[in-house]
Parts: structure tokens; sequence; C-alpha cells
């Protein structure tokens, strides 16, 4: 029965792993929806080779920093226990990944293709796992700092804080320091409006984000004894909250429609093995209200040329998602209990200051030696021709 436990194991978070893995095709249909054309075939690329970079990287140094163990061994120790230990690095891995996955759709349309990897390299082998490390393998001793002080440790079942707050608020100064799309914002104060290209491909990535994303919950529970349908359905409810809001309040608006879903997943990730479901209806639907709320202060009022809004719906849904776990994981609001608003708001504020500076940091080192924007001549040209000498779509083909 061990040995059979074993092999279910490994296939039960080899099977997360494939589903998050999918996710990134939804990130790949999201950026490339939501772009101009001319940028299109960049997104496809940069999501392809930003996921095969932090796959080295998190390999070779990142898994190490957040679990203090490495591959560096024979394969025989590697298929121990039916290699659960290296379908876990998958697992994990395919989060690790979703960091650059989402600065890619905040930077899109303007940032270098090089430097870009070697910033993905440097998120996902130190900046990132650092905090993964710190909340989910208790390193450095936050979490019984945390403990002691509060009574209760950060609780993050999937990752609201430690991956998409964090990617989100790593975005936010990778945005700033790029600076906006050329002629978005106009001297005389009025806006170029740049409509999503593809509302089809769009959706479409919001549809496989949305399936995958029961993988990145559910599966978080990494062994099959750990397996809850309590997970499943405060996602499902998360999602379908998200949606009605982002429905009424961004006024029928498609590209909020398809990102309401994300926001209240994003929000439910860290609470959604704690949350009664009717708490992570409401938590997906404040997350879905914040969403067409900040992405159009954030675009409009503060000028910030995020292109997916990748900071609102990442950066601040899942700050909201690390709170909320605290509010309605309380059993006085029919939660299982064992969480601390207070540790969570520690925690919360712990992994965005983090973020914000290694950001700054990674983003700020490369725009300062070797420069993160295309030249203007190729930004008004397309990311797709200028970097990949091709479009999505010729019009017409060369003469054999």
């Amino acid at each position: 029965m061990d040995a059979l436990k074993q092999g279910v194991d490994a296939f039960f978070i080899l099977m997360g792993g494939i589903m998050v893995l999918a996710m990134h095709a939804g990130f790949a249909f999201l950026e490339l929806g939501t772009v101009r054309r001319k940028n299109q075939v960049n997104a496809l690329v940069k999501i392809l080779v930003d996921f095969c970079v932090s796959t080295i990287v998190y390999f070779g140094v990142g898994y190490g920093v957040a679990y203090g163990t490495h591959f560096f061994v024979g394969a025989e120790q590697l298929a121990a226990n039916n290699g659960y230990d290296l379908v876990k690095f998958f697992f994990l891995l395919t989060f690790a990944a979703a960091i650059p996955a989402i600065i890619s759709g905040g930077i899109a349309e303007r940032a270098r293709f090089g430097p870009q990897l070697i910033a993905t390299a440097a998120i996902v082998g130190f900046v990132y796992p650092f905090f993964e490390g710190v909340v989910w393998n208790r390193n450095y001793g936050f979490q019984d700092w945390l403990q002691a002080t509060t009574g209760f440790a950060f609780h993050d079942f999937a990752g609201s804080v430690v991956v998409h707050a964090v990617g989100g608020w790593i975005a936010l100064p990778a945005v700033l320091l790029l600076g906006a799309r050329y002629n978005r914002y106009r001297k005389d104060g009025s806006l170029a409006a740049h409509p999503p290209s593809s509302i089809p491909f769009l959706a479409l990535g919001a549809w496989v984000l949305c399936v995958g994303w029961f993988g990145f919950n559910v599966m978080s529970a990494q062994t099959i004894d750990q397996i809850s349908g309590l997970v499943a359905v405060n996602s499902l409810l998360a999602m379908v909250g998200g949606t009605l809001a982002a429905l009424v309040l961004g006024r029928n608006d498609p590209g909020f429609v398809h990102n309401g879903p994300l926001a209240g997943l994003v929000a439910v990730c860290a609470g959604s093995d704690l949350m009664h479901p009717l708490g992570a209806l409401v938590t997906g639907a404040v997350a879905g209200a914040l969403f067409v709320w900040l992405f159009t202060l954030v675009q409009n009022r503060w000028r910030i040329d995020d292109v997916l809004g990748v900071w609102p719906l990442h950066g601040l849904c899942g700050t909201w998602g690390g709170i909320a776990a605290g509010i309605f994981g309380q059993k006085a609001l029919g939660g299982l209990g064992g969480v601390s608003l207070g540790a969570q708001v520690i925690g919360t504020a712990a992994g965005l200051s983090w973020a914000l500076i290694g950001g700054a940091v990674v983003y700020g080192l490369l725009r300062a030696t070797i420069g993160l924007r295309l030249d203007p001549e190729q930004e008004y040209q397309g990311a797709d021709l200028s970097i990949h000498q091709i479009s999505a779509s010729p019009e017409h083909e060369t003469s054999w």
C-alpha cells in the first residue's frame, strides 16, 4: 500500500504540473489577444522562451534557494519514491515560471527580448524562490516569528501572495522604468486607446487559464491524501464571482469580462482550503470589482501603461487574496479557522516589499547597463518584425 500511495502521489502532482504548464498557453494567448497585431508573435515567443529559461535556472539554482536541496546526484537516487521529488520540482517550477509570464503582459510591446530573459533568470533564480522558501519552507525563521507574535503563521495555500502578488509587484517597477508606449499619453492630455487585437484569442487565453487553475489550486495539496473538494468548489465560486462583478462594473466590456474570472481565481488561491464557498464567492466578486476599478484608474488617471493590467490583476488582487484568507478563513464566517488577519497582513506586506525591491533592483540595473526598451523605430515597426523578422499574419507570400 505504501508503494501504491507513492505512485499515486507522484501521478497526482504530475497531473497538477501538466495542468499548470497548460496555463502558460493561457498566458500566451491572453497577451496575444490583448496586444496590437504587430506584437503578437513576440507575445507567443516570450512566454515559451521565458518558461525554458525558468526551467534551467530553477533546476540549477532557484529550487535550492527555496528548499535547500539540489538534483546533482545519480539518477538512481532521483528515481526513488517513483521520482516524487522530481515531479514536485516540475509542479513548483510551473509556479515559478508564472512570474515572468505575469511580467511579460505588463511590459509588452516595447521591451527588448534579451534583457527580459536576463531578468527572468535573476527573478526565477533568486528573487522569487527566496520568498517562496520563506513562506512554504519556513526558511529564515519568518514564519516562526510570525507564529510566536500573532499566534499563527502566514497562510498562502496556493500562492495569492507568493506567486501572484509577488509577480504583479515585481512587474510594477519594470513597467514604470520602461515608460509608456510611444504616443500612448499625448502632450495635450489625450489618451490613445489600443483596443485588444483579438477578443477570441483573449477569451481563449482566459479559458485555458481558468481550466488550468484547478490544477494550480487543487493540486497544491501535493499528495493525494490531502486533496480537498473544498478547494475546487471555492475556486469555482471565486471565478464566478469575479466574472459577474467584472461584467456589471465593466459594462459588458469583453476585456473586463474575461479578466474577471482571473481576478477571482488570483484572490482565492491563498484561502481556498479554508473558506466557506460563500466566502470564496465574495472574495472573487471583490477581486473582480477591484480589477475593473483599478485597471481604469491606473491606465487613465495615473497614466501607467501596464498593457495587460498585471499590477491590478495579479499584484493588487493577490494582495486582497492574502488578506481575504485572514477574513473569510475565520470560523465566525464559516471558514475552517487556523488563520489570523494580523499574520495575513504582515505576511502579505512582506511579500509586496520584497517584490518591489527585487523588481526595482533587477530592472533598474538592466536599464542602467544594457537598456530595457526597443528604440523608437523598432517599437513603431512592432516587436514581431523588429525581433523575430516575421509578422503573425503575413499579407503576402514571397515567390518560390
